[in-house]
Order: structure tokens, then sequence, then C-alpha cells
């Protein structure tokens, strides 16, 4: 048996359950059949749509880990009889059946996702499987709480939630935001030594953290003397060299320093919270007139699979449909040429062209205490930029069609009273974001447009 084999198995003994381990299972956490496919980041487009996804290995762990991973933030969703919105496990559990038949291994969630619902939803679906089928990956959601013994009980809750006795993946969640808060966080209270003994007892299986906000941070701690299996961050072919000053690092800049140090990158945000894959007609139509029979968001995602440091790249498939094309593009993954990478590079330049808000809908703002429906307000806004009903003045040649598309689509977009004009500016939102978005100042903006548009006054 080899050290990468004999990996996943000693960390079963460590926890007294290596009964559970029976002779012929796969311990790289896929079927037989795909682990047989072996590592496929080099395939050729000959090899394209024969359904065998793409596998890259942990070097750490020996992992043999899909390339598509399933980001567990974006759940179907559904109304109770109370009105109130929660998952619809029904359909969670037929998106992971559906991933695992076909080859997807790694399922990302968080304590904070889904305003608390992810984990146990998908702790629900995953327990249907046996556990070698799948990876785990879950976070340290500690933005608000930085005592000791609540941080533990957070960690513990996961494993509750989740229904598991270890975790493949454990991240420090949402680092960047500044020195202090990381120290706050995780140095001056013990934490994190408290998850570096997590890991030497087996519990934790791969620690790494997550990255939004400062390069201070992310130098700091990945230099801080402290072995990180894995980092998460935002990469896609937007954010390579064109990520906003003062909100993030350029993606490239990112992944070398990994890369230095042979860390494995793991990534979040391919489609920058789906707007690679809603952009301006002019932009969709130079994407799908290179390649017609492929979708816009496959260009995203062939971006991010490109790089061979990239262990997993996770999308938050609400959809079949969603989870159907990402699967088309990693079974197998078709490598970018050097033509096409210009070609992204130049579409990132124009991209940036068009005013959007950097909404990642990743929904950390809500619930808004005044019940505003955030991400809905600025989403509807970045979708009419891109479709032109965004006018600029009543001297446009579009203002009449654009103000009537604007103001309609808007009242079916987001509740009466979930609108713009109930934002009382308190700024709670903001603390957040990790995007860093001035979340009032563009609420308050977007009230002030939708006013004039109302009164005419543009």
């Amino acid at each position: 048996m080899t050290n990468n084999e004999n990996g996943r198995r000693g960390f079963l003994k460590k926890l007294g359950v290596a009964g559970a381990v029976m002779s012929g299972l796969n311990l790289f956490g896929c079927s037989k059949k795909a682990s047989e496919s072996g590592i496929s980041g080099e395939k050729t487009a000959s090899n394209k749509g024969n359904g065998t996804m793409t596998y890259r290995v942990n070097s750490t762990t020996g992992d043999k880990v899909s390339i598509l991973g399933y980001g567990c933030m974006r759940w179907p969703m559904k109304k109770n009889e109370a009105g109130k919105d929660v998952v619809d496990q029904e359909k969670v559990n037929e998106l992971v059946d559906y991933a695992i038949e076909h080859g997807v291994n790694f399922f990302d969630t968080a304590p904070v996702y889904l305003q608390g619902q992810s984990e146990a939803a998908t702790g629900i679906a995953l327990k249907r499987h046996p556990r070698d089928k799948y990876f785990i990956s879950t976070k340290m959601s500690n933005f608000g709480v930085t005592d000791f013994n609540s941080c533990v009980k957070m960690y513990q809750n996961s494993f509750k939630n989740l229904q598991v006795d270890y975790i493949d993946y454990y991240l420090l969640h949402n680092l960047g935001r500044s020195l202090d808060n990381f120290k706050q966080r995780f140095i001056d209270n013990g934490l994190l030594d408290f998850l570096l003994k997590e890991r030497e007892a087996g519990r934790i299986r791969n620690l790494g953290w997550s990255f939004h906000g400062d390069q201070e941070v992310f130098d700091y701690v990945l230099n801080m003397g402290v072995k990180w299996d894995f980092v998460l961050i935002q990469l896609n072919y937007v954010d390579w060299r064109h990520a906003d000053k003062g909100r993030n690092v350029n993606a490239e800049y990112l992944y070398n320093e990994l890369a230095k140090r042979n860390i494995s990158v793991n990534v979040m945000e391919p489609l920058l919270g789906g707007r690679l894959s809603k952009m301006n007609d002019h932009l969709v139509a130079r994407l799908t007139q290179r390649r017609p029979e492929e979708s816009v968001a496959s260009w995203a995602f062939r971006f991010a699979g490109h790089h061979p440091g990239v262990l997993t790249v996770l999308s938050g498939m609400t959809y079949k449909e969603h989870l159907e094309d990402n699967l088309h593009t990693y079974s197998p993954l078709e490598p970018l040429s050097e033509e096409e990478l210009v070609f992204l590079e130049e579409t990132a330049q124009l991209y940036k062209k068009y005013p959007v808000i950097n909404c990642n809908d990743c929904k950390y703002c809500m619930p808004c205490p005044y019940g505003i429906d955030i991400p809905a307000i600025l989403l509807h806004y970045n979708k009419c930029v891109n479709e032109g009903n965004v006018p600029k003045d009543s001297q446009d040649p579009n203002y009449r069609a654009a103000r009537r598309a604007y103001l309609v689509s808007y009242d079916r977009s987001v509740e009466k009273l979930r609108q713009a004009d109930h934002c009382t500016g308190c700024g709670q939102c903001n603390k957040h974001c990790p995007q860093r978005i001035d979340i009032p100042k563009e609420i308050h903006r977007i009230d002030a447009f939708i006013e004039q548009l109302k009164q005419e006054t543009l």
C-alpha cells in the first residue's frame, strides 16, 4: 500500500472507526471507475465529452479530488408553511446524487451559508452515500464572535450538522479584512492552536483558509510559519489581473505565491457570483461566436481549471442545468490554448468597462434588520446595466423603453416592502461583505436613480 493510499485510512483509524473501512473501498473518495481515469488535467480536445471527470491529486494527503467542486452556498430554497425560506431538501438530495453519480466528490459548505441551513442540508444529503465517496469542506465562520468556547462550539456543531467524525478540508473563513481582525479571531484566543491540534488528532485532514481583501493579510498568514494544506481564493479571468483595488488582490499574484510553496489552490467565484455568465450582450456574443456549442460560463470554468495548481473549482449550482453544463466542461477539462488565454484577457478588459456593482450574491449581508433584500436590489441593477436599461439621462435615445423596463422588472424582482427606499443606512451589512462594497451607499444611489425614473427628472 502506498503512502497516499494509507493516508485517509490512517485518519479513520485515529478516530476508532477503522472497522468501517472494508476491503476494496476506494480511499480517494470516488468510484473505482472514476479512479481508473487518472489525473486528466492534460487531456486534449479529442477526448471532450466522453463523460470522464477530471481529477487532481492533493500532494499532502493523496486525495483524488474532482476538479468540479459543489459549493453549497446556493442550495435550492422553498417556502415552508409559515412562509419562511427553507432549504428544499428533496431537490438537494437529487442534486447531490446526480453530482456523485457523475464523478463530483468535493462538497464545500459553512455554518453561515443560507443563514445557517446549509451544513445540515448538506449533511443529510451526503449521509445517504458511503463516507469514502466524498470529501467535505467547511469553515470556522467566527465573524462576530472571538470567544474561544463559542468558536469551539461552532466547530463541534459542524460535525453534528454534517453527521461526520472527521472533516476533510477545514478553513479559517474569510481572512483579509485586516491583520487585527485575523489575530482577534484566531491568534489571541488560541483558536488556531486548537485547530492545529485537531489536525494532529485526525479530526481535520487538511487545514487551510479562504481569502478576500488586503495583500498584507495574505502575505502575513502565508508566511507565519504554519503548514497550510490549501488556500481558497477568488480566481477567474477578470480577477486574474483586474481585481478591484482596495477590495481584493489579483488572483495571478495569489496563485503564484501558493504555487511557489506547493500549496493546493481551491477556487471560489469562478463566475464572479454569476456575473461572468450574465454579461452584456456584446460580450456574450464575443464568447459564443468563438465556441457556439459551449456556454458562456464554460469559458470561465475552463480558465479556473486551466492552472495545474488548482485542486478543485467550487460552483454554487442551484439548478440541475447548471450542474450538467459544468459536468460537460470538466468531463474532461479541455485546457485553454495560449491564444484563448489572450482572448480572455481582452474580454476581461472589455468587461471592466461596464459599471456593474461587485456583488457576488453570497448573501453574507443578510438578513437585513430592516428587511431589505440587498442582493436582489444589486443584482437587478447589474442585470439592467448589462441589458442597456440604465439610461444616463432623459436624452438617452433608449430612455423611454429603458425607464419602463427598469421599473417594471424592479417591482417583479424585489418585493415592495424589501426595496431600496426602506434602507436606513445602518451599515450593519458592510462589515459582512467580502467584496467590501459600501452597501448603504450603493442602495441609496440606486434608490435615488429609481426615484428619478419615477418622477421623470433624470
